[in-house]
């Protein structure tokens, strides 16, 4: 190395060893603390421009959802309920991240509701966790390898993956909590009722179907032989910060015992009631461990290769990971990065992620035009 070169070496190391270099690492870095102080930060100090993200904001809160504030169609749409369901809805809210601080937030986002199936991420998340402690082999181990409850005897079920599950191509058949996989009749599954077809091979056919994110929700907890609850709040919400104020349900009727106690199985989403109910910081904070790779204030918590292959689409079905979706086509948000991805709930409830523009985005009862809102938020960044 030449002195010129060295001496360029030396310059950079002691301006991270400085006060001030320790400072804008820590920036570059920063992650909100436990609690309510999640700092905010100027537009224009995190590279945005403030008018710009002004007119964002202003565009998504006259975009509420048209879903009725009290629930009263839920079993119209999705048909008999089995789980608890809030009275009431609040109104649209969300926040904006950039480089991890609050640059906007707005309506009440410390209020707890169903994200529906924006749960489906937690779910494949769990799984990321099992895989990476080695409790489950590998994605592409047959789940009746290791759940033997009768889940996967036959011979049609015995071929179904844990990928199958993630990317809902199981095709996996039967009844899970007094739904069938075929979602036939009006009753039980309202105007999501669908016509009857032929299964197809297991990683063949993707289908996005509750009654087998449930099956797969109920092997997480053979294998992991613990609450789902539990494991989400000690391995993963209780070391991102997040609140107690949040909840996991399950049904009435989806109890059963594990390791000698009474256990409840959770489930996909809200549904038929029940799922993932949360606010929008909580849901926030989730998304900023996915876009740091999931670290957490210099803690591992989920592998970065778990990151990675959740967030990559499938060889079957439209642009889906391991029960995220995906913009790797452009299509999903055409005003977005092709590597940002989302948790979407019915509602609609849509936690995006942008790592290109380091971005989060929470939005919650809102109409459907994410995309617009992505176009202008996108549209607010300067550097």
């Amino acid at each position: 190395m030449n002195r010129l070169a060295l001496g360029v070496v030396i310059i950079l190391a002691l301006i991270a060893r400085s006060p001030e270099g320790a400072r804008s690492a820590k920036e570059r870095n920063y992650i909100p603390p436990r609690g309510d102080k999640w700092e905010r930060r100027s537009a224009e100090s995190v590279g945005m421009d403030s008018a710009a993200l002004k007119t964002a904001v202003e565009f998504a809160e006259s975009h509420e959802s048209k879903f009725p504030r009290d629930f009263s169609r839920q079993e119209k749409v999705f048909g008999r309920l089995l789980g608890p369901i809030p009275k009431l809805r609040g109104g649209t809210n969300g926040l904006i991240i950039r480089k991890g601080y609050i640059v906007a937030e707005f309506g009440n986002t410390g209020r707890v509701e169903p994200i529906y199936s924006a749960a489906k991420s937690f779910l494949s998340t769990l799984l990321g966790l099992a895989v990476d402690r080695g409790i489950v082999k590998s994605v592409d181990d047959p789940v009746g390898n290791s759940v033997k409850d009768g889940g996967y005897d036959s011979a049609h079920n015995a071929k179904v993956t844990w990928n199958h599950h993630a990317r809902q191509t199981s095709e996996w058949e039967g009844e899970m909590w007094g739904k069938t996989h075929t979602f036939l009749g009006e009753k039980e599954f309202g105007e999501g009722r669908r016509h009857a077809r032929e299964l197809r091979e297991p990683g063949t056919y993707y289908e996005y179907n509750d009654v087998r994110i449930n099956r797969f929700a109920l092997s997480l907890l053979r294998v992991c032989k613990r609450p789902l609850p539990d494991v989400l709040k000690t391995e993963i919400m209780d070391r991102i910060g997040a609140s107690n104020s949040w909840q996991y349900h399950g049904y009435d009727n989806s109890y059963l015992e594990v390791e000698g106690k009474r256990v409840q199985s959770v489930t996909g989403g809200t549904r038929w009631g029940g799922g993932i109910w949360m606010d929008s910081r909580d849901l926030a904070r989730f998304g900023l461990l996915f876009l740091r790779n999931g670290e957490w204030d210099g803690k591992r918590i989920l592998s970065e290769r778990w990151i990675r292959e959740a967030t990559t689409r499938g060889p079957v079905g439209p642009d889906y990971g391991y029960l995220w979706w995906l913009n790797s086509g452009g299509i999903q948000w055409p005003g977005a990065p092709k590597s940002s991805y989302a948790a979407i709930g019915h509602g609609s409830n849509t936690l995006w992620v942008d790592p290109e523009h380091d971005l989060i985005i929470v939005w919650r009862w809102h109409d459907g035009q994410m995309d617009e809102l992505i176009r202008r938020v996108v549209g607010a960044v300067r550097e």
